[in-house]
């Protein structure tokens, strides 16, 4: 085997395991979002508004 085809194969497996963890982190990121919206909405309800 050549080096330049060992090096395709080391860089095509690396994308792709890029490419599964990047998927799943944006999930996870989306995610916090929402969390970090609904908790800033309760903080907004609670000191503006007296509510809860």
């Amino acid at each position: 085997m050549s080096i330049l085809l060992i090096i395709g194969i080391i860089i095509l497996v690396l994308w792709l395991l890029g490419f599964i963890f990047f998927r799943s982190l944006g999930c996870l990121i989306h995610i916090a979002l929402i969390i970090g919206a609904i908790l800033i909405i309760i903080w907004l309800l609670r000191s503006v508004f007296g509510l809860f």
